[in-house]
């Protein structure tokens, strides 16, 4: 490491100053007492994340080393185990009193939000709380709020796996000395706190103690269930051990006092500035004297962090020269190697800008994050676009599904802000749509009010009750809508509702009745009005569902009438023949039960694929077979990662069956995993299945 390169933050004066809890400052004379006794040597490197430009590094030698094995007290045993993006502990200063009553609450089971105002150390007690909760044995799951977060960002966070229903979420983590930490919860943008607080709300009702972290006023008030513990600064005896040791302790209790014992301006203070007359005015003091004391280089990369709508590594600043300024002068925070300005410091920053000047730097940086590619360039560029006053419709709408599709929550946080400040119909469309996509009936119902009246009003609208398991609405406002279309349009719409009929049910055979619904709705396709090439992908369409419906009633001559059709519009060579052959063969059809063999081709199969298709004939198999092999469940297990899009119906309905087979293979954690299929089938418009699976569930339970 002394001869590294690049070194770790940690390692770096503001990184020991930050774990310490102390200003940078105090670090000067225990670190040259140190080097005088050859405990420590110092050079200058560059620390990752950090930058270009070199930085004063700190490394232990031998004789610190034999020093501390020495002096090391004997350690604790930690029995409990955290999960989530947990901060890095640091020494807190004055707070073991605070630290002990809230450990003792909440390890009593008692919920808490644990609210004050910025930088007065709330995340940094949480995180002091969590340490100790886990030296007790218990198990600690941490999440941090942005502003694009929303329920299953959090649920994703505190399990490791994205569950878009928050009965789900609260069945998965409830669990005895458990304590869930909810941190940054002002982040949340307004589209989605209300569903985090009903995530709060559930989860407080279970087994697991929650602690919600949040800056005055909070954006759901005192969920029900939680008590309120208000932080206070710090009494001026506990403040001055932030300050250096050297300093006139007269004159530190003086700076304490008048800084309120407030963590972050004792951090931000150097020695020598002016203070503000009045003990309140902390806010006055970083705009007075920590923004004034920065030099240019030093207040363009904080204004650049500032207009960012999230935390930037320091490779994406278009300016990052004065990065070193800033973390010397413990203005930003770090989390691994992306960092962001302390809130309170982002805030009198960005109040301090005419609403005209905001305008104008928004507007410079959406043209410099247009000239970068990716999703997140597109998300950052958005926000900017969006705070500059500049809606472009047509850009938003050929941009949303790339945000989308890495961060559905994001995009929805984008369309939210993009459709308050614009009239634009099709805006509204695709915030109804991806509404849809992620389950959010309501709000999507709230959209479509402000839509034109006309058929595509009509189709989202029966897309609501048939989330909400209104069939019979649902297929009246269908044919409502189809009276008003093209030929063309009533094609592909006719073909959509024939391969969501068949899927919405739960794995297993068609009812006779369900067969010859679908036959009658296949043959009452007319695919005259699409054009040749259209036509030959719907008329493919149609027949995988009668190769389907052939299978399942036995009907072998229809089975391979279906199957030639779909060899002549594919090619004989096409994979997908290969694949459907295989499904025929796991088909029960002659003798009621699949052949060995046939389980046989359809493991070797499944470990030659991958993707789509791995998954669905996964799931075909497991169809097949009453005692499922071990090297099926695992195969199962391996695909529960794959990622499927929200804007693909297909891909909604196969994330539900999915979920569906957790709860078959996992009876350890079956009712959560189906809540979590009842969710998705709603989602992916399949009320059968998520009615089916609900009866299920109730004998179950």
């Amino acid at each position: 490491m002394q001869e590294a390169w690049d070194v770790p933050r940690d390692l770096s004066l503001p990184g020991l100053a930050e774990s310490l809890g102390v200003v940078r400052s105090a670090l000067h004379m225990p670190l040259s007492v140190m080097q005088e006794e050859g405990l420590i040597i110092t050079r200058t490197a560059h620390v990752i994340g950090g930058g270009s430009r070199r930085r004063t590094v700190v490394h232990i030698t031998e004789a610190g080393r034999d020093a501390i094995l020495q002096n090391e007290p004997e350690s604790a045993t930690r029995r409990g185990r955290c999960y989530g993006p947990i901060p890095d502990k640091s020494i807190l200063h004055g707070r073991d009193d605070e630290s002990q009553e809230l450990s003792t609450i909440l390890t009593n089971g008692t919920s808490l939000l644990l609210s004050g105002l910025p930088g007065v150390g709330k995340s940094s007690l949480a995180r002091e709380v969590a340490e100790c909760v886990i030296n007790s044995g218990w198990t600690v799951r941490w999440a941090s709020c942005s502003l694009d977060s929303d329920s299953s960002a959090i649920g994703e966070m505190w399990l490791g796996e994205s569950l878009t229903d928050s009965s789900a979420i609260a069945a998965s983590v409830a669990s005895q000395r458990t304590l869930l930490v909810l941190d940054e919860a002002q982040e949340l943008h307004p589209r989605h706190s209300q569903g985090v607080g009903e995530l709060i709300g559930q989860v407080s009702s279970g087994d697991s103690t929650i602690l919600v972290v949040v800056r005055s006023p909070s954006p759901f008030g005192v969920p029900e269930g939680l008590s309120e513990y208000k932080l206070d600064g710090l009494e001026p005896q506990h403040a001055i051990s932030i300050l250096p040791s050297d300093m006139d302790e007269e004159e530190a209790i003086s700076v304490a006092e008048t800084l309120a014992g407030h963590p972050l301006a004792l951090h931000l203070w150097s020695p020598g500035e002016a203070l503000p007359e009045r003990v309140e005015a902390v806010q006055e003091f970083v705009e007075s004297t920590v923004m004034r004391r920065l030099s240019e280089d030093g207040m363009s990369t904080l204004d650049e962090l500032c207009l960012s709508p999230s935390p930037l590594a320091i490779e994406e600043l278009f300016d990052e020269s004065g990065t070193l300024e800033l973390d010397e002068a413990a203005i930003l925070r770090w989390m691994d190697t992306i960092a962001e300005p302390h809130h309170l410091i982002r805030n009198v920053r960005r109040g301090s800008w005419s609403q005209d000047e905001a305008k104008s730097m928004h507007s410079k940086a959406a043209v410099l994050w247009a000239a970068r590619d990716g999703a997140r360039a597109r998300r950052i560029q958005s926000h900017h676009m969006i705070n500059a006053g500049e809606i472009d419709a047509d850009w938003m709408n050929e941009n949303i599904g790339e945000i989308a599709d890495e961060d559905s929550a994001a995009a929805a946080v984008v369309l939210e802000q993009a459709v308050s400040m614009s009239d634009s119909e099709p805006l509204r469309e695709s915030a109804v749509d991806l509404a849809l996509d992620r389950g959010e009936v309501s709000i999507a119902e709230n959209h479509i009010s402000e839509l034109r009246p006309g058929a595509p009003r009509k189709l989202r609208l029966a897309r609501v009750a048939r989330m909400r398991g209104d069939t019979e609405s649902a297929l009246a406002l269908e044919s409502s809508a189809m009276s008003e279309m093209t030929p063309e349009q009533r094609a592909r719409m006719s073909i959509s509702a024939l391969v969501r009929l068949h899927d919405d049910r739960l794995p297993g055979r068609l009812t006779e009745s369900l067969a010859g619904e679908l036959v009658r709705l296949a043959d009452s396709i007319d695919l005259s009005g699409l054009h040749d090439s259209d036509k030959s992908a719907g008329n493919l369409s149609i027949e995988l569902v009668r190769h389907s419906i052939a299978l399942d009633t036995g009907d072998l001559a229809e089975a391979a009438r279906a199957r030639t059709s779909i060899e002549s519009s594919i090619g004989a060579d096409h994979h997908s023949i290969a694949l459907l052959d295989l499904r025929s063969r796991l088909a029960p059809i002659t003798v009621g039960r699949t052949p060995p063999e046939a389980i046989e081709a359809a493991h070797q199969a499944i470990n030659s694929c991958d993707g789509i298709d791995k998954m669905r004939l996964i799931h075909a198999t497991l169809e097949s077979t009453d005692k499922h092999p071990e090297w099926l469940v695992k195969s199962h297990l391996s695909i529960v990662g794959h990622r499927l899009r929200e804007d693909l119906p297909m891909h909604r309905r196969l994330c539900a069956q999915r979920w569906y087979w957790r709860g078959v293979l996992e009876p350890n954690s079956r009712l959560s995993h189906w809540n979590e299929a009842v969710s998705r089938f709603r989602m992916a418009e399949c009320s059968s299945a998520a009615n089916q699976l609900i009866s299920i569930i109730a004998r179950e339970i």
